[in-house]
């Protein structure tokens, strides 16, 4: 499939994928640019109660807007793939027009096709696109399974990763250690009954958006989101960083499974054949298979000396390099795959 220039369209935020794979291809001798979609739809959204109301009443044109302004700029940019990032706002009949003009499309959804798991995780536009691009890309092998067989459709592993410069890492190194569990993420009612259960053996720090409103526990200490430097230097500081997983991927991995590691973390994760496959013969990550078994390696952990973390640490930090885990690499994945398809 030809890519010589490549229209990503998504998002612009400081947490978005995008903007790291549109670094990394620009990087790599690509044309890219970015379409923000889902600012737009967020800039409309949150400007006011009546725009929340015109869109959940489905009065609101908002989508139809959106969808124009992306056309104009395929017009400008003229690229010859576009790559959706999920595509909440992008409305089947606008892939169609693009399909039709021999546009390559490709799409790369962090969450689930299949099963929603809350309002910002899929929609209508969602299900409705999947038969209509060229290309996917998963991080789940179960999703790529029901994309080959029920759409006919190539369909690519692309894991997630991880994107820390050496200088921001060094930083991190630098800080005093915080002798307690973390876990960065917002709440679900999943994550909130773990988190208790585990709290009342172990004390905890956790940072995301309304963990207030959902937890008055008194061994959980709750702090707000963090984001850039921050997000990784809390990341690196705290002796154990616990992962949950998402309903809509309960047995693979997410985000966090290679950011931990990546920055020299110490991982406490669920045991799932992706865990296994990526971190089972590295030994830089401890795996959990219930609660009595995250409790009893959490106090391991809690119990290695100041040389086996400081080795454990080093020691996750150069192999996530070594073994591709960052997002340099899985550009180069996302590159050659493309290379292996005709449109």
């Amino acid at each position: 499939m030809k890519a010589t220039r490549i229209l990503l369209v998504g998002s612009d935020k400081v947490w978005s994928l995008e903007r790291i794979f549109l670094k990394h291809l620009c990087n790599l001798g690509v044309e890219a640019q970015l379409f923000a979609s889902q600012n737009l739809f967020y800039d409309f959204y949150e400007k006011n109660l009546i725009n929340k109301i015109l869109f959940r009443t489905g009065i609101s044109s908002i989508y139809k807007t959106i969808n124009e302004e992306l056309l104009k700029k395929v017009n400008e940019f003229q690229p010859d793939l576009i790559w959706v990032f999920k595509g909440m706002e992008v409305l089947p009949e606008t892939l169609k027009n693009l399909k039709s003009r021999g546009i390559g499309l490709a799409n790369y959804n962090p969450d689930n096709p299949f099963f929603f798991s809350g309002r910002g995780s899929g929609n209508k536009n969602v299900k409705d696109s999947i038969g209509l691009f060229h290309v996917h890309f998963t991080y789940d092998r179960d999703i790529r399974k029901t994309i080959q067989n029920e759409f006919g459709l190539p369909c690519y592993i692309l894991p997630f990763g991880f994107e820390l410069s050496e200088a921001l890492y060094q930083q991190c190194k630098n800080q005093d250690e915080i002798l307690k569990i973390c876990f960065i993420g917002n709440p679900d009612k999943g994550r909130v009954e773990f988190l208790e259960k585990l709290a009342d053996q172990l004390p905890l720090d956790v940072y995301g958006h309304d963990w207030e409103k959902h937890t008055q526990h008194q061994n959980i200490s709750i702090h707000g989101p963090v984001y850039g430097d921050d997000f990784w230097k809390t990341l690196y500081r705290y002796r154990a960083q616990l992962n949950l997983l998402r309903p809509h991927n309960p047995a693979s991995h997410n985000m966090r499974s290679f950011e931990i590691p990546g920055v020299g973390g110490i991982g406490l994760f669920p045991d799932t054949i992706d865990h296994r496959e990526y971190f089972g013969s590295t030994g830089i990550a401890f795996l959990y298979h219930n609660m009595s078994e995250c409790i009893v390696k959490a106090e391991e952990i809690f119990q290695m000396s100041r040389k086996d973390i400081s080795e454990w640490r080093n020691n996750a930090r150069n192999l996530s390099l070594q073994k591709g885990f960052d997002y340099l690499s899985r550009t180069k994945q996302f590159l050659a795959s493309l290379n292996e398809i005709d449109a």
